[in-house]
């Protein structure tokens, strides 16, 4: 499932440089506005022709500047899904469905309607007109249009950007669907950290029109220098976690990786169902000792592996527990209070009411082996 991009375009005054090769199944474009997120996924959809460059997903080669090669984007079977749905209004659900069959021939359609219905759970919406739709649903049917043109590679442009929280609480879970039930790999633009996070299996960060960082959505969301300012206190850990064990008196489920226990509100995920897990920063407090009288039913004990000071007044405390890093911010003044420095032992306490919905999501295997 492999996307390997090597471009350089220049733009008026501004030059998009991109290099990476991922493997994951959903590889998010994460930067703010006009860091080149919708420039670069134009370039590997065909809606813009590269100055220099490579791109090539499954195997197969869509611009090489080199051998003078440049696919036509209708050649690609690329799918492609915008931030606003592009529905047609006079058209029912079905038959805009239907429309994206139309773009690949018989022999080479390997998705169906009704496991595309099925996947994104709009068979009640099969006879509805767009007008008649929610934001959310008009966005999952844009993306089963997509799908029914059995794409080899499929290019979603912040698909969330236009709906509110409660339309982008809705549509999450078929898109985590989409990405572990589906063989198509993924790339997915966004800002939003909370979407990335639980999505994404790689990250390419840009800045300014040149990649920051690429790599793993582990290591990638600690690196809290790469965040834009504003999503900063989002910043944190993300913890791939297995189903231990479901408590039914106090209705919470325990989560288990080599970091240690915790525990969440109960999620309905089977025992030893993978589930990715996002620490904040912001919602992790250290002790030196067991704290004892304390609401808080997660520590995880650990070591400090790094010290950062982020501001006068803030530093950044970097968690090893067991091979599993975990990240706190902390005030300066609380930094001295404990002695902490590197090599101590401590315990990262967490919050239960810290892991909502947006920092718990069930995931497959998000890279193939």
């Amino acid at each position: 499932m492999t996307v390997a991009v090597d471009i350089t375009h220049r733009l008026g005054a501004f030059t998009l440089e991109a290099r990476f090769e991922s493997a994951g199944r959903l590889t998010a474009l994460f930067g703010p506005s006009g860091s080149g997120k919708t420039s670069l996924v134009n370039l590997i959809g065909g809606l813009r022709r590269p100055d220099r460059g490579r791109i090539a997903a499954e195997g197969r080669v869509f611009v090489d500047t080199a051998q003078k090669l440049f696919v036509p984007a209708h050649k690609r079977r690329i799918g492609y899904v915008f931030q606003e749905p592009r529905l047609f209004p006079h058209m029912s659900v079905r038959a805009n469905l239907l429309y994206g069959r139309w773009f690949t021939p018989s022999a080479e359609r390997y998705e169906n309607l009704d496991r595309v219905v099925d996947l994104l759970g709009i068979e009640h919406l099969l006879q509805r007109r767009p007008s008649g739709l929610s934001g959310g649903e008009k966005q999952r049917v844009a993306i089963g249009r997509a799908l029914l043109t059995s794409p080899r590679l499929l290019l979603m442009d912040e698909p969330l950007a236009s709906l509110d929280e409660a339309r982008k609480a809705e549509i999450m879970p078929y898109l985590e669907r989409l990405r572990d039930e589906t063989k198509i790999p993924i790339v997915y633009v966004s800002h939003s950290i909370a979407e990335v996070a639980r999505l994404a299996s790689d990250v390419v960060v840009l800045s300014h029109g040149k990649i920051a960082a690429f790599g793993p959505t582990g290591a990638i969301m600690q690196r809290m220098d790469l965040l834009p300012k504003e999503e900063q206190p989002e910043g944190g850990a993300v913890l791939d976690m297995r189903v231990a064990a479901h408590d039914a008196e106090f209705d919470m489920t325990v989560l288990l990786s080599a970091a240690g226990a915790i525990r969440v509100p109960r999620i309905a995920a089977g025992i030893g169902n993978p589930v990715r897990v996002r620490i904040r920063a912001r919602d992790v407090m250290i002790a030196t000792e067991p704290p004892r009288g304390l609401s808080a039913l997660n520590m995880l004990a650990g070591k400090v592996a790094g010290i950062e000071t982020v501001d006068a007044a803030t530093a950044e405390i970097r968690i090893d527990c067991h091979g599993e890093m975990v990240l706190s911010r902390i005030t300066r003044q609380s930094l001295r209070a404990l002695g902490l420095a590197v090599g101590c032992p401590v315990f990262a306490v967490i919050k239960t009411v810290a892991f909502d919905q947006e920092n718990l999501s069930r995931t497959g295997a998000l890279h193939d082996i």
